[in-house]
């Protein structure tokens, strides 16, 4: 379940895991960390625009939730006090993004803009719809990278996965009135860019996915043979946070909202998780008294 819900009701699920790892159950760490790496890992995903940067960036918060375990008092929800950890780790991370957009809306745009557009006939188009999607995840990937880390952040938690201006601001450390200012700034730039530039949100604008990809696949942006958001392991993050995600799109920030949602959400990673490794060694078994 989405932990970022309002309706999420498996905290007292997380605080019992969390009871049992400190107790030395290593399944409880292995189920703990289950629950929760798809969500950080999809958080970190959009942050960076990188799936092996994501995984790095998930990996270091893990291990710090993991390692803080013993000082969570239960004071707060689980989940507030983890995403808080995730929150301030992904805030402070130093690694440089290696997308290949720009990182701010001037120099998107004028990419779009200085992007040769050829038109493709509808059997074209039908064709190519999966690298013409693919187009379309990795400009939208792209116009988020264009926010501060922050902005970034508030808008993944806020409108993408719908955290409310109570889960919002506890996982932010700040007051409510606070994180919606700062989820209100994030729209604005956000929307600004799209609803001037953006085909999918007004159909009289020049950049149209499909009359991009053919350059996009000349040039390599787009690798037909490896197209990193089509793959049978993904849904999406739409999919992932049902039921809130089905409302209507009746407001125009709802319709910015449902196409970030249309991104690729990963859900399985395997029969190792991330931490697999580090939680059957003989130093982190001492650690937590796992057994």
């Amino acid at each position: 379940m989405n932990p970022f819900s309002s309706a999420y009701t498996t905290d007292r699920t997380d605080d019992t895991l969390v009871a049992e790892v400190l107790e030395g159950n290593k399944q409880s760490l292995n189920t703990l960390i289950q629950k929760h790496q798809a969500y950080i890992y999809n958080i970190a995903w959009k942050m960076t625009g990188d799936a092996s940067q994501a995984e790095d960036l998930t990996q270091e918060a893990l291990i710090k939730i993991i390692s803080k375990l013993s000082s969570f008092k239960g004071e707060s929800a689980f989940r507030t006090w983890a995403y808080r950890i995730v929150w301030n780790h992904f805030l402070n991370e130093k690694k440089k993004s290696n997308s290949i957009f720009p990182d701010n809306f001037d120099d998107l745009g004028n990419s779009l803009d200085n992007t040769p557009s050829i038109e493709i006939s509808l059997e074209e188009q039908e064709a190519k719809k999966e690298e013409i999607r693919e187009l379309r995840l990795q400009c939208l990937s792209g116009m988020l990278l264009c926010l501060t880390k922050e902005q970034r952040l508030v808008y993944i938690i806020g409108d993408i996965f719908e955290a409310d201006h109570n889960i919002g601001s506890q996982i932010m450390s700040v007051s409510k009135d606070t994180y919606r200012k700062k989820l209100s700034r994030a729209r604005a730039d956000l929307y600004n860019f799209m609803r001037n530039k953006c085909g999918l949100v007004d159909k009289s604008n020049p950049c149209r996915c499909h009359k991009k990809v053919s350059i996009a696949l000349e040039g390599g942006m787009v690798d037909a043979k490896n197209l990193l958001f089509n793959k049978k392991e993904y849904s999406t993050f739409k999919k992932q946070i049902e039921p809130e995600a089905n409302r209507l799109v009746e407001e125009s920030e709802d319709l910015y909202a449902a196409l970030h949602k249309e991104h690729s959400f990963k859900t399985d990673f395997g029969k190792k998780n991330f931490l697999q490794s580090i939680i059957e060694s003989a130093s982190w078994q001492n650690t937590l008294n796992l057994n």
